[in-house]
């Protein structure tokens, strides 16, 4: 097996007096991208939160390329490798474009020592993302939900990230938009990045994904690698009540 990039053995997870996480184990390789699927309230963005030190577990254990990460604070986190491209996008609306990137490099500098030869800048983003380049001096918060988006997962990339956890991408999006946003995920993988990818959309999940994590109340109801949810149309039936096109 690669490299393992990311993994969380047994995290019990508490939103104040709500018992979120219960006993949730997975892991997966380098350059490999896990879908994080559930239905709404199963723990996803309380899972992403946890790896990212924003909730941090009362039990169990996650390590970040065999370190232990479990009690760090979130930016400590970030600084070892993990980028978030938080649900809802969260740019800064009044700044520019370009703007919102070097906010982002400034935060993230030690970033690039975790990713050697990896590097990216806003110029390698702008080649990434030629509409970006076009609107960099125009405000974020006039942009359309796509090209905002873009810019949400470019300045995660601006931390130069190990693995990079996002959360519902495709959330709000036109379908054209969608598969725009389907084939950046799926380039970045083929960058080498290992991603965490948490969607409502399991078409576009499954598409890019290595390995699938379902979550029930909670608890992974599901672990395994993406060829098995494709063979078993049960799996999503019963966990997600989607029916799955091959």
């Amino acid at each position: 097996m690669a490299t393992e990039a990311l993994s969380l053995s047994n995290v019990d997870a508490y939103y104040g007096d709500s018992y979120v996480l219960q006993d949730v184990s997975f892991k997966f390789g380098e350059g490999q991208l896990l879908a994080l699927l559930g239905r709404n309230g199963a723990g996803k963005s309380t899972c992403v939160s946890a790896i990212m030190g924003l909730v941090p577990p009362r039990k169990g254990e996650i390590k970040l390329f065999g370190k232990t990460i479990s009690g760090l604070k979130p930016e400590t986190i970030a600084n070892l490798g993990i980028g978030l491209v938080p649900q809802g996008r969260r740019i800064f609306p009044s700044l520019t474009v370009r703007e919102n990137l070097i906010v982002a490099r400034k935060k993230a500098l030690k970033a690039a020592e975790v990713a050697p030869g990896k590097g990216w800048s806003v110029e390698r983003i702008f080649e990434l993302f030629p509409r970006l380049n076009e609107r960099q001096n125009q405000f974020a918060g006039s942009m359309s939900g796509g090209e905002q988006q873009m810019l949400a997962i470019s300045r995660a990339l601006m931390g130069n990230p190990r693995v990079l956890l996002m959360d519902e991408p495709s959330e709000g999006l036109a379908p054209l938009i969608v598969a725009e946003v389907g084939r950046t995920i799926a380039m970045l993988k083929g960058e080498g990045l290992s991603i965490v990818l948490v969607e409502q959309n399991s078409q576009l999940a499954l598409d890019v994904a290595d390995e699938v994590v379902i979550l029930t109340a909670g608890r992974c109801a599901f672990s395994g690698p993406v060829d098995e949810v494709r063979q078993n149309g049960d799996i999503l039936a019963q966990n997600l009540g989607v029916f799955h096109a091959h």
